[in-house]
């Protein structure tokens, strides 16, 4: 006969050993965890307090690389232009030759005169012109010539009280000098008739200026023998700046 404890004990483990293996093992995984939750929490009360980070200044230098030399640019050889092909040149055909059409002459008709029935009259015969008288002969000059119409005389001084030609402003810039010969013709009256430049001074500003001054001057009358006569003569103008 068995003791009631030994029937209790073994009616509790009958369930036991019918109980579920999934519930078995998740006990068994809380457990563990719990166990390991445990262990960290003890090992870190007794690990050392942390260290206090310090700050560090770091200093970065740059190192600029050496820059490298251009790449100088390759010659390129340019390929020679090709030579320009000979083209044939067409030779000219010759022109054909034409020849000139020859018109036929026309043939003058014959031409017969008619005759004439009318006479032509006879001219009649003119009569002589009758004879003209012949000019009288000239009559004499009475008196001398007059002297107005007489060619002047060449002498070798008038007088004249000739005035000072003015030296031009542009000849005396440019350093213009020489003599400007002046004739002139004096009439009966003292009156300068004519002036005209016999010789050059090499400026035509000093010859314009010496031919004023002349037909600006005045003259008394040539006389030869106690007369009047008309009178031609020659002056020169010198111009010089040392003047």
């Amino acid at each position: 006969m068995q003791s009631p404890t030994t029937t209790s004990a073994a009616f509790q483990t009958a369930p036991a050993a019918n109980a579920n293996p999934r519930v078995i093992a998740a006990c068994v995984a809380v457990v563990a965890i719990h166990a390991a939750l445990l262990g960290v929490a003890l090992t870190m009360r007794n690990a050392p307090p942390p260290r206090p980070i310090e700050a560090k200044s770091i200093t970065a230098q740059l190192i600029s690389e050496t820059p490298q030399p251009a790449p100088q640019p390759v010659a390129v050889e340019t390929p020679p232009p090709p030579k320009p092909v000979p083209q044939p040149v067409p030779k000219p055909q010759p022109k054909p030759k034409v020849k000139p059409k020859i018109e036929p002459k026309p043939t003058p008709m014959p031409v017969t005169e008619a005759p004439s029935q009318i006479a032509a009259p006879t001219p009649e015969p003119t009569p002589p012109a009758p004879a003209q008288p012949a000019p009288p002969p000239a009559a004499p000059a009475i008196g001398k010539p007059s002297m107005d119409l007489a060619a002047p005389k060449n002498v070798a001084h008038l007088s004249c009280n000739f005035a000072q030609p003015d030296y031009p402003a542009m000849s005396k810039r440019r350093g213009e000098t020489g003599t400007a010969v002046i004739r002139l013709t004096v009439g009966l009256a003292g009156k300068i008739e004519n002036v005209t430049l016999q010789k050059s001074s090499g400026s035509s500003r000093l010859d314009d200026a010496a031919l004023e001054a002349v037909r600006g001057s005045a003259c008394s009358p040539y006389k030869e023998n106690g007369e009047a006569i008309r009178a031609t003569a020659t002056v020169p103008f010198v111009f010089s700046l040392n003047d």
